[in-house]
């Protein structure tokens, strides 16, 4: 099972929103791994002040407990808890993996970071998996719903959507296991086995590098990808707009994958004025971009469900004085290198747009169009950053 076991207890996170996939995965993980116990926070009750928490085993529920709200937050309740109760597991010598179960619109990403931060020597991080119904990832992806409209909120604070947070489950976890029955059998529904279809192309597209292991045939594997181990640097690095792993040119079963990429920067307002359009043409978009009037600012973009978000991620690489470059993570100054260009360094566009029945033609031509013309390109930086900031309310909100 690898070097991991004898370093603590193997902990392997299986999340996803897909509640009916995941808790399949979890009952799969513990009849497959004797000695292994799966403990799950519900958050669902949080509106009242506590935080239910069960653990179990493949026989059924050991014990259960209640966890208080901390910061009107449930996540925080659910780290604070989280850690002290691996280690009462860790510390009793009886478990062999500890399996746990995220509730459904808990980011895999911060609790992976919690366990290898604070689990010191008695917990080992093995394995990050999300749960996945084929039949439901469009439907996922595609629903703008805020969290808190669906019950789904894990904090009065909490305003991310349905589509932005299934996206992040999906694409950080390097195994994806995929429940909730096969397509294509003389008694399975048409209308399931199209959607089946599609999310089989969109997973592939999306996340190419992930293990998909079908259950229950693929059983075993996931019980040996759950000790694998999992690096959360190289994963954190993996998200990172600058040096993200973005998916490539496909199309399959109606899905396709558009990689637009170019050197010029973008004219903010003809940008701005396409915004909509632009998050509306795919299901899913994400990647980085530069606009001529911030020409040192990496922008991030991240669309998903029709919602859009644009964030300041530092500066580009370039725009940094070499001796700073040290500090920098050898993957971003890898990544960088591998694209380097004489005039602009590491300064890009590069866009993906993943979706079913994608335009590619009509979105190339409306990206090109926001791109800076010949004649205000060769008007050089300084004419550039006299262009309308169109983007100042989005990237400088007021305090």
């Amino acid at each position: 099972m690898g070097a991991a076991e004898n370093r603590g207890l193997p902990v392997v996170l299986v999340g996803g929103l897909h509640a009916d996939a995941r808790r399949e995965v979890v009952e799969h993980l513990l009849r497959a791994v004797p000695g292994s116990v799966a403990l799950h926070h519900d958050l669902s009750a949080a509106a009242g002040g506590t935080v239910r928490r069960t653990v179990r085993d493949a026989s059924g529920e050991l014990h259960s407990g209640e966890a208080p709200l901390v910061n009107d937050c449930a996540c925080c309740a659910l780290r604070e808890d989280l850690v002290p109760e691996l280690e009462r597991l860790a510390a009793g010598g009886l478990t062999r993996l500890a399996v746990v179960e995220l509730w459904d619109s808990v980011e895999p990403r911060g609790m992976a970071e919690v366990i290898a931060a604070h689990g010191g020597d008695a917990l080992t991080l093995t394995q990050v998996i999300t749960a996945v119904d084929p039949a439901l990832v469009l439907p996922c992806l595609g629903n703008g719903d805020d969290l808190a409209d669906a019950g789904l909120a894990a904090a009065a604070t909490d305003h991310r959507t349905v589509a932005d947070t299934w996206a992040r489950q999906l694409e950080y976890a390097p195994v994806l296991a995929l429940a909730g029955g096969e397509t294509g059998g003389e008694d399975s529904d048409e209308d399931r086995d199209e959607d089946s279809a599609t999310g089989y192309a969109l997973l592939a597209q999306l996340h190419p590098t992930a293990h998909r292991v079908p259950l229950p045939a693929g059983t075993e594997e996931l019980a040996r990808l759950a000790f694998a181990g999992f690096d959360v640097e190289m994963a954190a690095a993996a998200q990172h707009p600058a040096c993200a792993l973005l998916p490539q040119e496909a199309e399959e079963a109606g899905v396709a994958t558009l990689v637009w990429r170019r050197r010029r920067p973008f004219h903010p307002e003809r940008l701005h004025r396409a915004l909509e359009d632009l998050t509306c043409a795919a299901a899913r978009s994400r990647g980085r971009f530069w606009l001529a009037d911030r020409p040192d600012t990496l922008l991030a973009w991240d669309a998903a469900g029709g919602a859009l978000c644009i964030d300041n991620v530092g500066p580009w690489l370039a725009a940094l004085p070499e001796a700073a470059w040290e500090m920098t993570p050898p993957t971003r100054r890898a990544a960088a290198a591998l694209d380097w260009h004489p005039e602009h360094g590491d300064r890009c566009q590069h866009l993906v747009f993943t979706s079913p029945g994608l335009d590619r033609e009509g979105l190339v031509r409306l990206l090109d169009s926001c791109l800076l013309t010949d004649a205000e390109y060769a008007a050089g930086r300084e004419e550039w950053k006299r262009l309308p900031a169109a983007f100042d309310s989005l990237l400088d909100p007021a305090p």
